[in-house]
C-alpha cells in the first residue's frame, strides 16, 4: 500500500511539474494598438515616428512586444467609420485617434475599447470628454488648444504688419473648435481694429477660391486654421498660393512652415504624438481611461521662415525675430 501510495505521489508531482512547464511556455498575449487617422500616413510621418519613439522609451518594440494597426482613411473621411468598426472587431486594446474625425469614429463604434486621442482642438466642446480632469468614459489622451491660440495667432500678424486692417480667416465651420476659434479672433480683432473676412473650407477644391477671394477682399494677411485631411495633403499648394498673392500667412503647426510656410505658432505636433504613448502605457497597465486627466499643452511654438518671408517682401521686425523659438533660414 506504501509502495502504490509512494507510485501515485510521483505521479502527481511528476503531472504538476509538465503542467506548470507548459503553462510558463505559453506565449504571452502581446498587445494590440489600433491606429485610426483621416490623412494619409504619409503625411503624418513625423508623428508616427514619434507615436513610435515614445513607446520604445517605454520598452515597447513595434512587432517584438507590441503590434500596431494602422489604418487611414487616405483622406476620405467617409472612409473612417468603416476602419474604426475593423478596429473593433479585431478586438484591439487601445484605439489612438489622430484627430477629431478618427476619435468621433472611434467613439461611435466602441464605448468599451479604451481611445487615446493623440490630438484634439477641444475634447469638450467636441462631446468627447466631460471634463480635462475626469474624462469620464473611455476617451481620454491629449488636447492642443487651437481655439484659445487663434487671437494670439492675430496678435503676431499684427506685429509683423503693423499697419494690418483686413485679414483673411481660413477655417471649417462644420467643426465645433473652429467655430469657437473664429470668435476668440473677433474678438482680437476688434481690440485691433481689425476687419476680419471668413471664408470656408470643406475641401481641398477651397482652397484656391479661396485665396481668390482673399485677394479680391484685398486681404492683407491670412489666419490659417484648417487642419486634418483637407490641410495636409496641400500643403505645398497652400504655401505656393500665398506666396503667388504675396500674402502673409500664419499657421497652427510647424510642418506647414517647414513645407514652405511663413510662420506657425502652436503646440508640437511630435511632442504631444510621442506623449500619447504614456497613456497607452498606463491603460495597457490597468488604468482607466475615465480616471486619466487629458493632458494640455504647457509649451507652444513660434517658428519663422525667413526664405517664405524673401518671397514676399516681407521684413520681420527684430523683435518679432528675437522671440521666434526656431527660425528657418
Amino acid at each position: 500500500m506504501n509502495k502504490r501510495i509512494f507510485v501515485l505521489f510521483c505521479l502527481l508531482i511528476t503531472l504538476l511539474l509538465i503542467t506548470g512547464s507548459a503553462r510558463a511556455q505559453e506565449p504571452k498575449k502581446i498587445p494590440r494598438i489600433g491606429f485610426l487617422a483621416v490623412a494619409p500616413l504619409s503625411t503624418l510621418a513625423q508623428r508616427t515616428e514619434a507615436f513610435r519613439q515614445g513607446l520604445r522609451e517605454l520598452g515597447y518594440v513595434e512587432s517584438k512586444n507590441i503590434f500596431i494597426e494602422w489604418r487611414s482613411a487616405e483622406g476620405n473621411s467617409d472612409r473612417v467609420p468603416n476602419f474604426a468598426a475593423e478596429l473593433v472587431q479585431l478586438k484591439v486594446d487601445v484605439i489612438v485617434t489622430g484627430g477629431s474625425r478618427a476619435t468621433y469614429s472611434a467613439k461611435t463604434a466602441t464605448v468599451t475599447i479604451p481611445i487615446v486621442m493623440a490630438q484634439d482642438p477641444d475634447p469638450v466642446a467636441n462631446g468627447f470628454i466631460t471634463s480635462l480632469a475626469r474624462p469620464g468614459g473611455n476617451i481620454t489622451g491629449l488636447s492642443i488648444l487651437s481655439p484659445e491660440l487663434s487671437g494670439k495667432r492675430l496678435e503676431l500678424l499684427k506685429e509683423i504688419v503693423p499697419k494690418l486692417s483686413r485679414v483673411a480667416v481660413f477655417g471649417t465651420t462644420t467643426t465645433a473648435e473652429d467655430i469657437k476659434s473664429l470668435e476668440e479672433i473677433k474678438h482680437a480683432a476688434e481690440t485691433m481694429k481689425v476687419q476680419v473676412q471668413y471664408l470656408d473650407i470643406l475641401t481641398g477644391k477651397d482652397i484656391d477660391p479661396g485665396f481668390r477671394a482673399a485677394n479680391k477682399a484685398q486681404a492683407e494677411a491670412v489666419l490659417w486654421m484648417v487642419s486634418g485631411s483637407v490641410f495636409r495633403p496641400h500643403r505645398i499648394q497652400i504655401v505656393e498660393l500665398a506666396v503667388k498673392s504675396r500674402l502673409p500667412v500664419i499657421y497652427n503647426s510647424a510642418e506647414s512652415v517647414e513645407a514652405g510656410g511663413l510662420m506657425s505658432y502652436g503646440v508640437n505636433g511630435s511632442v504631444v504624438y510621442r506623449r500619447a504613448a504614456t497613456y497607452v502605457d498606463k491603460i495597457l497597465k490597468g488604468a482607466k481611461p475615465a480616471d486619466l486627466p487629458v493632458e494640455q499643452p504647457t509649451k507652444f511654438e513660434f517658428i519663422i521662415n525667413l526664405k517664405a518671408a524673401k518671397q514676399i517682401g516681407l521684413t520681420i521686425p527684430p523683435n518679432v525675430l528675437a522671440r521666434a523659438d526656431r527660425v528657418i533660414r
